[in-house]
């Protein structure tokens, strides 16, 4: 017994000691820092923006206590996959800050396969320090979209710079096609009409700004990456797009890879260029870590979503509308205020038209001048009218991941509508209705003299013992109405009296 028992534990210890010995390859797998794997996933807005900035400088502050013996103590790369069909201005520039400001180089990969990189990714492409994409992507048409003022769009495409100067008038069909800017040159679309060139030409001053603006933008990035400078602006003046074999035939990526863990073999004894500082890339044992949005992020993603931070401010707005009108616990009080300063967060993030903000908030106050002043429709058309149009103007983008939708302007017109007619008149008319507390409902009530006094005396009310005044004899048991109070002393009538006064007063 005792053999087999002392066999078992033996042979229990051995298989313990098998388990916690590691081979040396295991030991460097386990000592290599993992690379973050960051994503970007359809329109890049502040929730993105906030996810990726927070993520990079958690790499850039990253300790590892194992590891600071051989010198490592931040990840060695960061990958960021792309697939994007642009997004807000602000935001691009906070992400494009922090990976210039990383000392972690980092590698944009517009992945999975039939992903792209438009507008706003191929900016945050080129910011990159290393640029990647998986076959069957695409990048470019980077044009700046009207934020306040319309810019060029269809036939107004800015000239492209990069003419001969021999042309009269560039090329600016917006059907065609060119693979580099050496093609743009060479084989010319026939010239525009006369009737045409105004439009192709004339551009105000605010559109020159945003242009200019964002092809110096894109040009600095290209040069500090030493990428193709020339595509760089004709991705932004004339849309141009690129298919992945193109991006690399034409110096606009630096390779191809068809996943991250592809990229990272392929990157692997790569140098790359980190502030003017030539780094050697280890990526041999580097395990792939895939980070998720933080609560933060997440948060801000929901509160930044238009129909969202829209649902709020109507939220916040009634609430609050709601306590004003009928004072009690708290709940609409409370509950709106808390909506209202949530969506107010929510549109310094967004590209708010205050114009269309403004014509929200007056279509709600014709609505309740409506409620509470019946004008036979004029003041409820007009808040209607003028709540629709604000609400369609609200945010000001030509992205349709950064506009309300118009189902929902539709439905909640029709239920504010309904809101306002029903609920506000309800609430309006209850003010009218008699009180039934407090000194004021005494008024009217009948009451039992218990001791009959002539002047002054006392009488019990609803339990409470009340200073009364009569100038007629009372006496015990008599029933009479209280007339007035004076005070903390109530004006009592007998009932004979009261009955010959009301007959006297007909309503």
């Amino acid at each position: 017994m005792y053999y087999w028992l002392i066999s078992i534990l033996l042979l229990y210890s051995s298989m313990l000691n098998a388990n916690l010995a590691e081979p040396s390859g295991a030991t460097t797998n386990e000592n290599s820092i993992p690379v973050p794997v960051l994503t970007i996933k359809g329109a890049i807005g502040p929730a993105v923006s906030h996810y990726l900035t927070s993520e990079i400088s958690r790499a850039n502050n990253h300790k590892n206590a194992e590891t600071s013996d051989n010198g490592h103590s931040t990840p060695p790369l960061i990958i960021i996959t792309i697939d994007t069909p642009g997004g807000l201005v602000s935001s691009l520039r906070d992400i494009n800050q922090a990976i210039l400001n990383s000392n972690v180089p980092i590698a944009c990969l517009v992945h999975p396969p039939g992903a792209r990189a438009a507008s706003a990714g191929t900016y945050i492409l080129y910011a990159c320090h290393i640029a990647a994409m998986a076959t069957t992507t695409t990048l470019g048409a980077a044009t700046p979209v009207s934020i306040g003022n319309p810019l060029p769009t269809g036939d107004k495409k800015p000239a492209n710079p990069y003419q001969p100067a021999t042309e009269p008038t560039p090329n600016t069909k917006p059907d065609s096609k060119s693979d580099s800017p050496n093609a743009d040159t060479k084989e010319q679309q026939p010239s525009p009409t006369l009737s045409d060139s105004p439009q192709v030409t004339e551009k105000s001053a605010m559109e020159k700004k945003v242009l200019n603006d964002a092809v110096a933008y894109i040009r600095s990035l290209a040069q500090l990456r030493e990428r193709n400078v020339e595509w760089a602006e004709l991705a932004v003046t004339e849309a141009a797009t690129l298919t992945a074999v193109e991006a690399l035939d034409k110096n606009v990526i630096n390779l191809l890879a068809q996943s991250p863990q592809h990229l990272l073999q392929k990157l692997d004894g790569q140098y790359v260029t980190i502030k003017q500082q030539q780094r050697l890339l280890t990526l041999t044992n580097s395990p792939l870590e895939l980070r998720q949005p933080n609560w933060r992020s997440n948060f801000i993603g929901t509160i930044t979503d238009p129909n969202i931070a829209y649902i709020l401010m109507l939220i916040g707005v009634y609430g609050i509308l709601l306590e004003f009108y009928s004072p009690g616990v708290g709940i609409a009080g409370v509950t709106g205020s808390i909506s209202l300063f949530i969506a107010l967060y929510a549109f310094q993030l967004l590209p708010i038209d205050y114009v269309g903000l403004g014509l929200l908030l007056l279509g709600i106050t014709l609505l309740v001048a409506e409620s509470m002043s019946p004008s036979f429709g004029i003041l409820g058309l007009g808040g209607i009218i003028a709540f629709t149009l604000g609400s369609i103007f609200l945010f000001d983008s030509d992205l349709p991941q950064f506009q309300v939708s118009l189902q929902l302007i539709a439905a909640v017109t029709v239920l504010s509508l309904l809101f306002f007619i029903f609920i506000f008149s309800y609430l309006w008319d209850m003010r009218k209705n008699k009180v039934v507390s407090g000194k004021e409902a005494l008024i009217g009530s009948e009451v039992t003299i218990e001791m009959g006094f002539i002047g002054q005396g006392h009488i019990n009310v609803n339990g409470e013992r009340w200073s009364a005044y009569c100038p007629h004899q009372l006496s015990a048991g008599q029933i009479v109405q209280i007339d007035g109070i004076d005070g903390l002393t109530l004006i009592l009538l007998p009932i004979s009296e009261s009955e010959v006064n009301d007959a006297s007063n007909p309503q």
